[in-house]
């Protein structure tokens, strides 16, 4: 993912310092911004065995045509830069007569920024219900303009319709839930989590337990090794986690923070009060297995 991530960065920039030169030439939106997506997702552009060109069908010919075992997965049409890809219906429309003619499972109209995937056939169905997916790499997130990316790589086109299909009942539900009143945050845990049945958060705790596992929120959860099974425990070992990752002078002070602790006693009301001090200050989430 990482990869195309940075393919997309680079076609973003290009497009930002030389906007005209794509809005007039097709042929250098192929070369310079559709070629560079399709290499960072694993296809050999210049592999006739993986990307034909000006491929012929009965009805015209497609700028290119990926092919997978022999056989043509999709077919992929290019338009300039002032052309809107998502709003124009004439160039998907050619397309998918380009794909109908040959049997052609997928198509693919870009102009290198906008993109739109469409299945060729299913029956009683417009061309407007067989569109698979639409990504605009100016107006989306880096990361879902580059999930949506993936799915055209040359390991998962042959399954895109159905990784398409799983996205959008993935999106569906989680905006459904988030409608009834649940939040994103607790929606992206549950996700997440992999935390066993007798996991609780801190603020379900009362500091008489004995902790078996420690578990912290920081954007994932993620297991911590304990220290001792013990609440003190829980607390320097959150003291020792928080550490490693801050630098200079705020890892000098959990550190120290931690050795002057180790070394006396301390009651549950301490504890708990350290631990939610640190929660809120840290911004992280506590979770307890007992």
């Amino acid at each position: 993912m990482l990869e195309i991530q940075r393919a997309v960065i680079s076609v973003l920039k290009k497009v930002r310092e030389h906007r005209l030169l794509y809005e007039r030439n097709e042929e250098a939106v192929k070369q310079h911004l559709i070629g560079e997506i399709f290499k960072a997702l694993g296809w050999n552009w210049e592999n006739p065995k993986e990307v034909r060109p000006e491929e012929r069908t009965e009805e015209g010919r497609a700028d290119y045509a990926l092919v997978i075992n022999d056989r043509v997965i999709a077919y992929l049409e290019a338009k300039n830069l002032s052309v809107n890809v998502l709003k124009s219906e004439k160039p998907l429309r050619q397309l998918a007569k380009y794909c109908f003619s040959h049997g052609v499972k997928y198509g693919i109209l870009t102009n290198g920024i906008q993109w739109k995937v469409v299945k060729s056939f299913e029956e009683n169905s417009t061309l407007g219900d067989r569109v698979l997916m639409k990504i605009d790499l100016f107006n989306e997130p880096l990361e879902k303009s580059s999930l949506k990316l993936s799915f055209l790589s040359k390991e998962r086109i042959s399954s895109l319709e159905e990784h398409a299909n799983y996205l959008k009942a993935f999106y569906w539900g989680f905006e459904m839930l988030r409608a009834k009143g649940y939040s994103k945050d607790s929606l992206i845990s549950y996700l997440q989590s992999t935390i066993r049945p007798s996991f609780f958060l801190l603020e379900h705790l009362n500091g008489d337990e004995i902790p078996q596992a420690l578990y912290i929120y920081d954007n994932s959860w993620r297991i911590v090794p304990l220290i001792e099974k013990s609440m003190k425990g829980v607390l320097l070992s959150l003291l020792l986690y928080l550490a490693e990752k801050a630098e200079k002078k705020e890892k000098t002070e959990l550190l120290e923070a931690y050795r002057h602790l180790r070394g006396v006693p301390l009651d549950r009301e301490k504890i708990m009060f350290l631990l939610k001090g640190l929660e809120k200050e840290k911004g992280i989430k506590v979770g307890i297995e007992i």
